[in-house]
């Protein structure tokens, strides 16, 4: 294959270093893998969905066994800390399995009939081809929490993963061609043009889509020529309300963690800390600390604590966020600058405070390691800060308060709801938004997984036992 048909990754924390040569899909193969996958599904919908399970059992353990390729490949690509990246296998393996334990779980109800002799019930059947396109901060887990629930519930799918972290996808290329049916899994990867004819292509019986809002929404209107069946998983501009905390450096550690975790490039990752101003001082001083205490470098490197952003468009960005946050009136606690490392694409991990709810950097989804500080003097001007943006994926609060806790629970408009602990989604547990932050059933972890990727049908059968 010419070099033309493949695509060269670099390190983004050594831009001249080549880490990887991917062989891209031409659009015109799209209809013959909607074709391959078609055959595969229909064989594949006839196995026992419990039989299923135990076929992705032997997938996801041969993905165990190629854990450090996987996590390798994911550093070299994006950057996050290797300790990360083995963090997001090993999730994403807990993922997946939390979900072939549902195998044997309910599928329908039954109910009852207006008539004698009548049995009426619900069931469920396989939607048929699922296209999941994927972004590239979460290579491996994010295609895991498509592929598993496609697949168990008697789907085949076609992944794109992003085109500029592809060696996880690949590698579950790899496992499933020795693990599963020819066609039941395949890999479809290059450029937007590849999405757009995935997205568009005769015989999709559904997507799932995790990304920015801007592209969701071209995903959905792909989707709606063809009446056809979506999840979008989209941005988060994730807020802590911090009122009250026994124990305040161990909820600043937590918070810092939800933080600059994968430098910030987390769609869950907290990126305003509102807090009450009798703590804002302290607050801002933790947090500040523990920003200039960060140890930029490779991911590879096990001294590195925070990793490069993913290339030099994700860098300008940011630069430019803080930049126009100085000049709406805001304080660099610490960071505040770009860091030169061999070329590489850093950012300090940066504190500003004395930022108000209307400017930018509070409002819009910045995708990087900054965290602004806003302070509030009661409770009612905590939430409406909260609540006030398109966003609605975490929110967290800290405090022992139980009628303010129960008010949170009520009233936060997130998908997600944490108290007193970091934004960090567990394994078996529902990944969902509300607002701009996501569309449709929810395509990924717990049991709303189901109503994505099946199709209800309802039978009213008459006639004596």
């Amino acid at each position: 294959m010419s070099d033309k048909n493949k695509v060269e990754i670099r390190n983004p924390a050594n831009p001249s270093q080549i880490v990887g040569s991917f062989p891209t899909t031409p659009e015109g193969d799209v209809s013959k893998m909607m074709e391959t996958a078609r055959k595969a599904q229909v064989a594949w919908a006839k196995v026992p969905q419990p039989e299923r399970g135990k076929q992705l059992d032997a997938f996801l353990n041969g993905l165990e066994a190629r854990l450090d390729d996987i996590a390798t490949s994911i550093t070299r690509e994006m950057g996050k800390l290797l300790g990360e990246s083995k963090g997001e296998v090993n999730k994403a393996l807990g993922e997946g399995r939390a979900m072939v334990r549902r195998s044997s779980a309910p599928i329908g109800e039954v109910l009852p009939s207006q008539k004698p002799d009548t049995v009426v019930y619900s069931t469920r059947r396989p939607r048929g081809v699922i296209v999941g396109i994927n972004p590239w901060n979460f290579p491996f887990s994010t295609p895991i929490r498509k592929t598993i629930p496609a697949l168990l519930f008697g789907n085949a799918i076609v992944l794109k993963p992003s085109v500029s972290t592809p060696g996880a996808a690949f590698i579950m290329q790899e496992v499933a061609d020795a693990t599963l049916p020819k066609g039941l899994f395949q890999i479809a990867y290059g450029s937007g043009g590849l999405g757009t004819a995935l997205t568009g292509a005769q015989g999709v019986d559904a997507i799932s889509f995790t990304g920015s809002v801007g592209t969701g929404r071209i995903v959905a209107q792909a989707a709606a020529a063809n009446l056809t069946e979506i999840s979008l998983e989209l941005g988060g501009k994730n807020p802590v309300i911090l009122n009250d905390a026994t124990d305040l450096d161990a909820a600043l550690d937590q918070i810092y963690a939800a933080a600059f975790a994968v430098c910030g490039q987390r769609c869950t990752a907290i990126s305003r800390v509102i807090v009450r101003r009798e703590l804002e001082a302290a607050v801002v001083d933790g947090l500040a600390k523990r920003a200039r205490a960060a140890n930029p470098g490779d991911g590879m490197d096990a001294a590195t604590t925070l990793s490069p952003l993913m290339g030099k468009t994700a860098l300008d960005d940011v630069a430019g966020f803080v930049d126009r946050a100085r000049a709406a009136g805001a304080n660099v606690a610490a960071g505040g600058e770009r860091i030169d490392q061999n070329g590489g694409y850093f950012y300090a991990a940066t504190i500003l405070s004395d930022v108000t709810a209307n400017m930018e950097v509070a409002r819009e989804e910045v995708f990087g390691p900054v965290l602004a500080v806003i302070a509030y003097d009661d409770i009612d001007e905590a939430m409406h800060i909260c609540n006030d943006i398109e966003f609605g994926l975490a929110a967290c609060l800290y405090s022992e308060q139980t009628p303010l806790v129960d008010r949170f629970i009520a009233e936060v408009e997130s998908g997600m709801i944490h108290v007193n602990c970091g934004s960090f989604p567990e394994d078996h547990a529902p990944f969902v938004g509300v607002k701009n932050s996501s569309l449709g059933v929810g395509g990924s972890n717990g049991p709303s997984t189901l109503h994505f990727y099946t199709q209800e049908h309802t039978v009213f059968r008459k006639g004596k036992a």
